[in-house]
């Protein structure tokens, strides 16, 4: 089942990723799907920010995985827009099994290397609207699924 969120500030969009970070667990994958400027490092800053992370959140597009050990659990976020679906020698499948939460930016361009068990979080920006967005949630798996119906 697809879960529908519409927020109209980034405020909201934070409050939906604290929602979420309620219910993380060690291993949690979720992938952040949308075009740029639609809200991934807004909700990834949320979710950070209510794990306790002291460091500042900023899109890792450059180093590609940026790792914060400061908060409740390790948070490993992953922005693989440049990779060209090329993530072979990265070791990004690692990630996924290290006891923290992998937070995956663009991650609809490396679907091959995604876990079956995930919870995939889509956004959709309006023209007519900068603060609207429509986020699609999509849980992968039982755990993801109860999750979802926690808190949405």
């Amino acid at each position: 089942m697809d879960y529908k969120v519409v927020t109209y500030s980034e405020e909201e969009t934070i409050e939906l990723a604290q929602n979420i970070e309620s219910e993380k667990f060690p291993n949690m994958v979720i992938c952040l799907e949308g075009d740029l400027g639609s809200g991934k490092t807004v909700f990834t800053k949320g979710f950070a920010g209510a794990m306790a992370v002291q460091e500042d959140i900023t899109s890792p597009t450059f180093n590609i995985i940026k790792e914060y050990t400061s908060g409740e659990l390790p948070l490993y976020h992953m922005d693989v827009y440049r990779l060209d679906g090329k993530v072979d020698d990265l070791g990004i499948e690692e990630y996924y099994t290290k006891k923290g939460v992998t937070i995956i930016e663009w991650s609809d361009t490396i679907r091959d290397y995604l876990p079956k068990n995930r919870l995939v979080i889509k956004f959709k920006s309006y023209d007519d609207d900068e603060n609207k967005r429509t986020i699609t949630i999509i849980p992968y798996g039982r755990k993801y699924e109860e999750l979802c119906e926690e808190v949405l």
